[in-house]
């Protein structure tokens, strides 16, 4: 018979990382592997899905694999363990895994976070090790796995418990709600379920008392969903889980909205030599393999007017109550995918050069078509781009990136009568919009910025005489 500690040692376990910027759980969209599976050091074993990304997770260690803890579909909190493999198969008796993936615990009360095997703790990069406690949640229907279950649970994970965190419970964007708004968490009262502080927490402590408003507009978003189920026979109505990339989309577009006082700005600019210029450049063999289009003229542009204001490219620190001014472009570029709305960005950007920008775009494009992107590719934006033309759409007002100062929304471009040179003749006209954080950035520069960008388009040799 093996003994509990023969049995510890031949097995590792793996716990879900922290894959982003202090994330707090992921979804596991998909396994790769099943029990039985023979996997190696930095085999990817399976996807999940963070608010921020898509990401596939590699194993660190060698061996079998003995059992996956949740199955797909279930939200995990980081630090909980995903998956057991036996590093030392075939050296005896081997306890039957538990039944986690078909029959998931339920619990009753808060359950204790057991200490981590000891010996060599991986440590791969951008993901280090969980050391505080951590509670699985409960979920509907779920079943008590038996006995034999239960004992192989303790002799996989070992005994004790670990001291809860002082630290306030908070997930990512409520911390960042309350730095926002100047709001101490050791003074809130939490309501959440395990004393977690919530969103709406923040705002009840915040002053003034209409800071509310965007509570109660938060509120559908906040409360968990369902899985997704069709509410009448008649199938009148679907319900979807919001989770995942679009919980985080609504989260941070109601603190943005709620916390930066927006003001956008509007212009219509005759784009017909852009256009000439975009066909030109598709035809040059300079640039054979690069994605041109109006688009790369257009954050070129961008890059040009911020340049020439480089006060629009900076971020409000509510906490030192400093304006903190950036003096490199992290251009981020708005792109739809099947999970929700993400802005990676291209780092550096106003280093590169006509031929190295348009390379970045086309591989920022594919990547997010794909469900390739990374946390790091969206993390540190500070300017963004968003092309609501391309649905045939003339503008909008965007709403500012969390962090950023500034986003500009490009219209669909259209030939339309326009006066030139003294004549109604029809030209290519788009209409550009420029949201900014009136704190840092007043009217008169926000005023310069749009304003450049139209003349850069209007006259793209401006590309070469304002360089």
């Amino acid at each position: 018979m093996t003994t509990m500690t023969e049995t510890s040692a031949r097995f590792r376990e793996f716990k879900m990382p922290d894959v982003g910027e202090g994330l707090t759980e992921a979804e596991i969209l998909k396994w790769f592997v099943q029990p039985g599976d023979t996997v190696t050091d930095g085999q990817v074993v399976c996807e999940v899905e963070t608010a921020k990304a898509a990401v596939e997770l590699p194993i660190p260690f060698d061996g079998v694999v003995h059992e996956l803890r949740f199955p797909e579909g279930t939200t995990v909190d980081v630090g909980e363990v995903i998956i057991a493999v036996d590093v030392a198969p075939g050296s005896g008796d081997v306890p039957a895994a538990s039944e986690a993936v078909q029959q998931p615990v339920a619990e009753a009360a808060p359950e204790a976070e057991p200490e981590a095997p000891k010996g060599r703790q991986p440590v791969l990069v951008g993901y280090g090790v969980a050391e505080s406690s951590t509670k699985r949640r409960a979920r509907k229907g779920a079943q008590i796995p038996g006995p034999a279950a239960a004992a192989v649970q303790a002799e996989l994970n070992g005994h004790g418990a670990k001291a809860p965190e002082s630290r306030p419970l908070a997930k990512p964007p409520v911390r960042k709600l309350a730095k926002d708004l100047g709001i101490d968490l050791t003074t809130v009262t939490p309501t959440g379920e395990g004393g977690v502080i919530t969103r709406e927490d923040v705002h009840a402590a915040a002053v003034p008392a209409p800071a509310e408003a965007p509570a109660r507009a938060e509120e559908p978003a906040a409360v968990p969903a369902p899985v997704a189920v069709v509410a009448d026979p008649a199938g009148r109505e679907t319900r979807v889980p919001v989770k995942g990339v679009r919980k985080a989309i609504a989260q941070a577009m109601v603190g943005s909205a709620f916390t930066a006082p927006h003001v956008t700005e509007f212009v219509t600019v005759d784009v017909t030599r852009t256009m000439k210029l975009v066909a030109e450049l598709k035809e040059d063999k300079d640039l054979a393999g690069v994605r041109v289009n109006p688009l790369l003229i257009i954050a070129k542009a961008l890059l040009v007017a911020i340049r020439r204001n480089p006060a629009v490219n900076a971020a409000w620190d509510e906490a030192n109550q400093e304006i903190v001014q950036k003096h490199y472009v992290n251009l981020g570029i708005a792109a739809a995918t099947p999970r929700g709305l993400i802005v990676p960005n291209i780092k550096d950007a106003h280093d590169k050069t006509l031929p190295e920008l348009g390379e970045a775009l086309g591989e920022l494009v594919s990547t997010a078509r794909e469900g390739k992107t990374s946390p790091a590719a969206m993390a540190g934006g500070t300017v963004t781009i968003t092309n609501v033309g391309v649905f045939g759409v003339d503008t909008g007002t965007p709403i500012l990136n969390p962090g950023e100062s500034a986003i500009l929304a490009v219209g669909a471009i259209k030939l339309q009568p326009w006066v030139h040179k003294g004549k109604v003749k029809p030209r290519q006209v788009t209409t550009l919009a420029l949201s900014f954080d009136h704190r840092l950035v007043d009217g008169e520069l926000g005023s310069k910025v749009l304003a450049d960008v139209a003349a850069v388009l209007e006259q793209p040799k401006r590309l070469i005489t304002w360089a």
